[in-house]
C-alpha cells in the first residue's frame, strides 16, 4: 500500500500589521518575514524605486525610512475609506494585499480614526485577510471601550501591542477571535495580573459586599477602557484592605 502523507494545515501568514490613525501615521504595528525588515529584501527594493531612491544593490535608505515610504502608499490608497468594523475593505500596494478596518471618524459610524491594516502576499485569501483583521478590530473596539480614535490609542499603546503578540507571531496567526485576543491582553496586562492575584488574596475580606468602582477624575464609568477599569478597581481595593487594616 502507497502511505499517505499528511498535508500540513494551511496556516495563514501575514507581512505586516498596522495601526494607523487618520492621517496614515503608524501609530503601532510590526513587518514580519522578509517585508521591509532588511535592506536587502526584494521588498526594499520595490519600495525605493516606488521612491525614485533605488541605489543598486544595498538600497541607501534606511529601513524606516522604506517602511514609512510603503505606508504613504497605503495611505493614498486607502485616504477617505471607512470600512465597518463587520466589512473590510482591501486595496492592493506594492504587489501586497491590503485589508483594514476602521476610519470612521466623521462618517456617523462612531467608533474613531484608527484603522487596523493587515498586511499579506498578493496570493492570500482576501476573505482570509478580512477575517483576520475584523477579529483584530474588534478586540482593539472592546479593549478601547469603543472609542478607538488616536488619542485613545496613544493612551492604551502597551494594550495595542499586546494585541499584535496575542494575535499573530512572526506572522503566523494564533487567534482571530475578537473576545478571546481582548480577554488574553487583559490576563497579559500588569495591572490585570496585579488586580486578579489582588482579588484571590482579599477574597471574602469585603464580607460579600460588593466593590464600588468610582469613576476617574474627568472620566464617567461608562467611559472608561477596560485598562483604566482594571487599574481604578485595583487602587479601589488597595484602598479598601488598607483601611480595614486600619481599624
Amino acid at each position: 500500500m502507497t502511505s499517505l502523507s499528511i498535508l500540513p494545515p494551511l496556516t495563514p501568514k501575514i507581512d505586516a500589521i498596522l495601526v494607523l490613525d487618520g492621517d496614515g501615521n503608524r501609530l503601532a504595528g510590526k513587518y514580519y518575514g522578509d517585508f521591509l525588515t532588511n535592506t536587502q529584501s526584494a521588498s526594499a527594493r520595490a519600495a525605493a524605486v516606488a521612491e525614485g531612491n533605488d541605489s543598486g544593490p544595498a538600497v541607501s535608505k534606511s529601513i524606516e525610512n522604506l517602511r514609512s515610504a510603503f505606508e504613504r502608499q497605503l495611505q493614498s490608497k486607502i485616504q477617505g475609506i471607512a470600512a465597518r468594523p463587520d466589512a473590510a475593505e482591501v486595496v492592493s500596494v506594492m504587489g501586497k494585499t491590503a485589508v483594514f478596518c476602521g476610519g470612521n471618524a466623521g462618517q456617523g459610524g462612531g467608533g474613531g480614526d484608527v484603522r487596523i491594516v493587515h498586511i499579506g502576499p498578493a496570493n492570500e485569501s482576501e476573505l482570509v485577510l478580512a477575517h483576520l483583521v475584523e477579529g483584530v478590530y474588534d478586540a482593539l473596539t472592546h479593549l478601547m471601550g469603543g472609542a478607538t480614535d488616536r488619542t485613545m490609542v496613544l493612551d492604551n499603546l502597551e494594550l495595542v501591542f499586546l494585541l499584535i503578540d496575542e494575535h499573530c507571531d512572526g506572522g503566523i496567526i494564533l487567534e482571530t477571535d475578537g473576545a478571546k485576543l481582548a480577554s488574553a491582553v487583559l490576563l497579559r496586562d500588569d495591572d490585570g495580573a496585579a488586580l486578579m492575584e489582588a482579588l484571590q488574596q482579599g477574597d471574602g475580606m469585603n464580607q460579600g459586599k460588593p466593590m464600588g468602582m468610582p469613576a476617574m477624575a474627568g472620566i464617567s464609568a461608562g467611559d472608561m477602557t477596560i485598562g483604566q477599569a482594571f487599574r481604578q478597581a485595583k487602587e479601589q481595593l488597595i484602598s479598601n484592605l488598607a483601611n480595614r487594616d486600619g481599624m
